[in-house]
């Protein structure tokens, strides 16, 4: 028997597992892909290596308060081999036809900087800053209520839930409403893609969050963000643990009342291992359909009414000579084609996307060797791929039709905002929301997992101790969107395991 398992090598079921494997606990870590590692993973195709979900974090940097939380923690779990290299500062920029704007930290720079453009907006730029500080302050009370006791996160909801939902329910557009210059909105509201929906959709408190976790810099892994599976599974097995691969978990075993461990499909073979704690950090709808219909019935129906997020399509390209003296860079390019920057990519058939994300990973690696690398992502509505994915065959001839004529546009719209990169463009590859469900399960291939919105993050279903005793999640679903948060949800899951982690998760 395992002192727990935990199901998907994502970021969070890899702090769940070290957490626990540092406190001396044998972990399983189940993961029905091939290769570790969930969004951190990378891929290789011929003399490139591409990035999946990994382009820039924030949190790891030398910040001895909580701006460098995360970094902390990661040294500590693995034993100080995971190192960051700093991305260029400006770290974002913004464009549109005619418009470039480079996002700076600290937070003060990126302030100084929209004040030298936007004098004439200066009011409505102080109130987007005292804005996003008291959004930030307010979060912690969310983050706690997913992460007490039963009783003390409904005391807490009780006692606060009507301020937590009117913060949770107000967006990012109600927060720009005000402001006169449409290049100002644009700006401030154009990294939605960080954490999923468009800015009418998005909870102006995550945008805060995530954005404002960037003012103590914008950092990258040294060796690529394969390495987090890589050290934090090997902090695992010096635990007597295992991660296994090709493990994929058909069922999570209830006796009495409480979870004693899991069914796995492995090699065409069943597998029963046993566990009196299970962690789940691959999607908290993936994880109730695992469950008997009769178990926590109620919190499965509420998990079942949540929904995807938004979809997104990636191409990769594979890049050959010097593409920084052709303009490429370590910072990460946001396009769009106007400063209306909140419209999804309705019909990829029809028409440009009207977003881009652009990262060059290859600059931003000083380890990296190979050919230069760049991910281009479009952020789609859900339903673009919608037929594709409820097909029993995935579509067929009728799909991989749509899908090169999808990479082939993409391909153009890189070439004309890179137009000196076009002539070194040697391979391109496009990924879709088939393919993020196939290698990650996330439900209908979404971004993030399940979509953003003020609900989702005042629902006591997403807590981290679940109405199973023994069942705890982590993950994505958890904390919110993005690798710091899924982190923290794992770090969190074992420390409601073994107490003494709460210690570390307060240094």
């Amino acid at each position: 028997m395992w002192d727990a398992i935990v199901i998907g090598s994502g970021i969070g079921g890899l702090a769940a597992a070290a957490g626990l494997a540092k406190r001396g606990r044998r972990v399983l870590v189940l993961e029905q892909h091939d290769q570790p590692g969930g969004q951190t993973q990378t891929f290789r195709r011929h003399d490139w290596v591409f990035a999946t979900g990994v382009h820039y974090l924030a949190g790891v940097g030398p910040d001895a308060g909580p701006d460098g939380q995360f970094g902390r923690l990661l040294h500590w779990l693995g034993d100080g081999a995971l190192q960051f290299a700093p991305c260029a500062n400006p770290y974002d920029i913004v464009r549109w036809p005619g418009f470039e704007f480079g996002i700076a930290h600290p937070e003060a720079a990126y302030r100084d900087a929209l004040l030298r453009r936007f004098g004439h907006e200066r009011e409505a730029i102080d109130r987007w800053f005292a804005a996003c500080a008291q959004a930030r302050r307010t979060a912690a009370t969310l983050f706690a209520a997913h992460s007490l006791p039963h009783w003390m996160a409904t005391a807490l909801r009780w006692l606060r839930g009507t301020q937590l939902e009117q913060l949770a329910a107000r967006t990012v557009a109600d927060e720009v409403a005000g402001i006169g210059d449409a290049q100002l909105r644009g700006v401030l509201a154009a990294r939605w893609g960080d954490y999923g929906p468009p800015p009418a959709q998005a909870p102006f408190v995550e945008h805060a969050l995530v954005t404002g976790a960037y003012n103590a810099g914008a950092y990258y892994p040294v060796g690529g963000p394969a390495r987090f599976a890589e050290v934090l599974g090997a902090t695992v097995r010096q635990a007597g643990g295992e991660l296994r691969l090709g493990a994929d978990v058909q069922r999570i075993r209830v006796q009495g009342g409480r979870v004693v461990g899991v069914s796995i499909e492995q090699a065409g073979e069943r597998v029963e291992e046993r566990a009196p704690v299970v962690i789940s950090a691959f999607g908290v709808g993936n994880t109730v359909q695992r469950l008997d219909d009769d178990v926590a019935a109620a919190w499965q129906r509420t998990v079942q009414a949540l929904s995807p997020g938004v979809a997104y399509l990636a191409l990769y390209v594979g890049l050959e000579g010097d593409i920084a003296a052709a303009g490429a860079g370590s910072a990460n390019q946001w396009i769009y084609d106007g400063a209306d920057v909140g419209r999804l990519w309705r019909d990829p058939t029809d028409g440009d996307s009207p977003n881009l994300f652009v990262s060059f990973s290859s600059l931003k690696d000083p380890a990296y060797r190979g050919q230069p690398a760049a991910e281009v992502l479009a952020i789609a509505d859900p339903a673009v791929c919608a037929r594709w994915l409820a097909a029993e065959d995935g579509g067929g001839d009728d799909y991989l039709a749509w899908k090169d004529w999808v990479a082939d546009r993409l391909l153009t719209q890189f070439k004309s905002a890179f137009p000196a990169l076009a002539p070194m463009v040697r391979f391109h590859e496009l990924a879709t929301p088939l393919t993020q469900r196939r290698y990650t399960r996330t439900p209908d291939g979404a971004m993030y997992g399940l979509e953003l919105t003020g609900a989702r993050l005042t629902s006591p279903a997403l807590d981290v101790r679940t109405p199973l005793p023994g069942l705890l999640l982590a993950g994505q679903d958890v904390f919110g969107p993005g690798v710091p948060a899924a982190f923290m949800s794992g770090m969190v899951a074992a420390a409601c395991v073994e107490p003494a982690l709460w210690s570390a998760l307060r240094a």
